[in-house]
């Protein structure tokens, strides 16, 4: 290529020549160097990654030998221990069912003691006139105390075997924390379908109490407040007036916002009956205590006057 040039170049007088074919030619040779250098590390790349293929495809090799004679000898222990894996494995799935019952039944717990206490704190007495006397025994105190306790016991007790199960399961030692007589024998899995069975009834009795403290709840609140409130579907509530001329009078409210402590009252047939109610403590005063206090008072004038 530099001959050809050189030949166009001679033919060329000196004010005919270019520098610019000079710039072409050095623009060449450079653009040939590269690929040469390219071409030669794409070649020892190829033989690097020929030399990993052989190294991989022998050690490949080895490891499927290893893994035939472990699986060869592996056989008998494994048929050993089946049918205590499978106990240990329905005992888990049986432990992790009543954790998570007992955990939602202390939300709901919790839930109903807040509410019980902003309603005591919110109650209809005169404090100048009425005495609040506390029990230096509270037997109320003494049963969540009582509850705390089992409940504190019961999530030792899980977390003791579920320990036990994954220690079990990984074919390890039996941790040190444990006693040698947890292992899954006979005798441990009675015992243990034992301790099941009485973490279930004391489930079904704490299931009791709640539902029983829920009767009580609701009849605390429709005493005071006048207001018998029922859940219709997710996050709407019908609120039943105890003064209601007609047993369909009701209103409605549906929870909004990011947390549902925003309520609407939706339209219905006994809404339509009070519009100045609703324009005056809803729209004006964004009030809806105020409203269901004034509802109040305008169905028991009712009464009072028939």
């Amino acid at each position: 290529m530099r001959a050809i040039l050189g030949s166009y170049d001679s033919e060329l007088t000196p004010a005919e020549y270019s520098p610019q074919l000079t710039r072409r030619v050095r623009e060449a040779e450079d653009m040939v160097q590269k690929v040469h250098a390219h071409s030669s590390d794409m070649e020892a790349q190829l033989s690097e990654a020929l030399e990993e293929l052989g190294s991989q495809k022998q050690r490949a090799d080895m490891l499927e030998m290893e893994l035939k004679m472990l699986q060869s000898q592996s056989g008998p222990a494994e048929q050993s221990v089946l049918l205590s894996r499978e106990e240990v494995s329905a005992l888990r799935l049986k432990i992790e069912e009543l954790e998570g019952e007992r955990s939602r039944l202390e939300e709901e717990k919790k839930k109903l003691e807040v509410q019980l206490e902003q309603l005591t704190l919110v109650g209809d007495y005169d404090q100048s006139k009425t005495k609040v006397l506390h029990l230096a025994v509270n037997p109320a105190s003494e049963a969540r105390q009582g509850l705390r306790q089992d409940q504190a016991r019961l999530q030792e007790e899980c977390e003791r075997l579920r320990t036990l199960l994954g220690a079990l399961e990984r074919g390890g030692p039996v941790p040190a924390g444990l006693e040698a007589s947890c292992l899954p024998s006979s005798k441990e899995v009675a015992e243990l379908k034992k301790q099941v069975e009485s973490a279930e009834l004391k489930n079904q009795r704490l299931k009791e109490v709640f539902q029983t403290k829920i009767q009580e709840f609701r009849k605390v609140c429709y005493t005071l407040t006048g207001y018998q409130v029922d859940i219709t579907r997710e996050s709407q509530y019908r609120l039943t007036s105890m003064y209601a001329e007609h047993k369909d009078d009701c209103l409605i409210f549906k929870a909004t916002g990011p947390s549902g402590t925003t309520m609407q009252l939706l339209e219905t047939e006994f809404s339509r009956t009070v519009p100045e109610l609703i324009e005056l403590h809803l729209l004006r005063q964004d009030s809806i205590p105020a409203f269901l206090s004034a509802l109040t008072l305008e169905l028991f004038s009712r009464q009072t006057l028939a």
